[in-house]
């Protein structure tokens, strides 16, 4: 009796390698990563400055292809597309949720939020409808009219994480997302993680605080280029 496969991973790198020119020298910004992550996982990918975390980010969030190896997000082998294919395949499948927020100025945090909608052809109606919902479950029912000056820090990152999730992609990607907070805005945000989680998203948290990271129940080390187990980076 053959034993049965297991989850087909949302994400899969296969011997991933990153090289980067700067002058002469070769930046070698990641070395073979191997890397799965099923559906419905919450995994954090950790590291210091310089680690290669953030190139991952990159390629993870299809911001960026491979020097080397291979990258399958949803059953899509990346190298299989155009800049424009790729494009799509971002807008589609990651919502993106940064440290410095990236809300369009002088415009309501509704609007902000069903902007990604926009180029999916969305009417603006229904548009409205998701937008105002998603808000309204993250707490900012009554900051619908205001405009990021209006908000604080950790108001503004949960408008962020709204229009992250309003297109329903099957993959978020917080890029240090509590990096700008105060410690209890900081906590917030990552309680909301931890609720995506639990309602079946995929979340990869990318983080250079072992702290955060420790949210997750998955922790992915980087140094220097590699996966390495966590003894490796103390030492």
């Amino acid at each position: 009796m053959m034993a049965q496969a297991g989850p087909v991973p949302l994400i899969d790198l296969e011997g991933v390698t990153k090289d980067y020119l700067l002058g002469r020298a070769v930046v070698h910004a990641l070395r073979g990563v191997d890397l799965s992550i099923t559906p419905g996982e919450f995994v954090a990918i950790v590291g210091p400055s310089g680690s290669g975390k953030s190139t991952m980010m990159h390629i993870v969030g299809c911001l960026d292809r491979p020097s080397a190896g291979r990258y399958v997000l949803g059953g899509v082998d990346v190298a299989t597309l155009d800049d424009d294919g790729l494009a799509r395949l971002r807008s589609l499948a990651i919502g993106f949720v940064f440290q410095s927020y990236n809300l369009l100025p002088r415009t309501s945090a509704l609007e902000n939020v069903a902007a990604p909608l926009l180029y999916q052809g969305v009417g603006r109606r229904e548009r409205l409808r998701r937008a105002q919902e998603l808000l309204e479950r993250l707490g900012l029912g009554e900051r619908l009219a205001h405009d990021p000056t209006e908000l604080s820090g950790g108001q503004q990152q949960r408008v962020a994480i709204a229009r992250a999730l309003v297109t329903e992609p099957a993959l978020l990607l917080a890029d240090e997302p509590t990096g700008d907070l105060d410690s209890a805005a900081g906590a917030e945000v990552l309680q909301i993680l931890s609720d995506l989680h639990a309602s079946g998203r995929t979340v990869v948290l990318i983080t250079h605080d072992l702290d955060v990271a420790a949210v997750a129940p998955r922790t992915v080390h980087v140094l220097d280029g590699l996966l390495v187990n966590p003894e490796e980076v103390a030492a």
